[in-house]
């Protein structure tokens, strides 16, 4: 996929100040900085203030941009930001408008 295209994609699906906020607490619970680590839906619209149902269609989104994963345990699906998504994003974003952007 051209890069531009995917840098696209990705700058609609974080376009939503619901799912920047969704980045954020993601980004906040890394492994080894929250005590938790990736955090389930309910634990999301909890601290968001919104259903969960709106969280789980905010995370559909950053999942098909690549931004975030989910790890079923148990009965629970529990998200956290992907590693490699972030990375190609930001090799795109290094590429099409240089390194002063990334």
């Amino acid at each position: 996929m051209d890069d531009v295209v995917k840098l696209s994609e990705i700058f609609k699906a974080l376009s939503d100040p619901t799912r920047l906020r969704l980045i954020k607490l993601l980004n906040d619970c890394k492994p080894g900085v929250c005590k938790g680590g990736p955090l389930c839906v309910n634990a999301l619209a909890h601290q968001l203030g919104v259903t969960q149902s709106a969280v789980s269609q905010h995370l559909r989104i950053l999942r098909q941009a690549g931004l975030v994963r989910g790890d079923r345990k148990g009965t629970f699906m529990h998200y956290a930001l992907d590693p490699d998504g972030l990375g190609q994003y930001r090799a795109a974003l290094r590429e099409t408008l240089g390194e002063d952007f990334a």
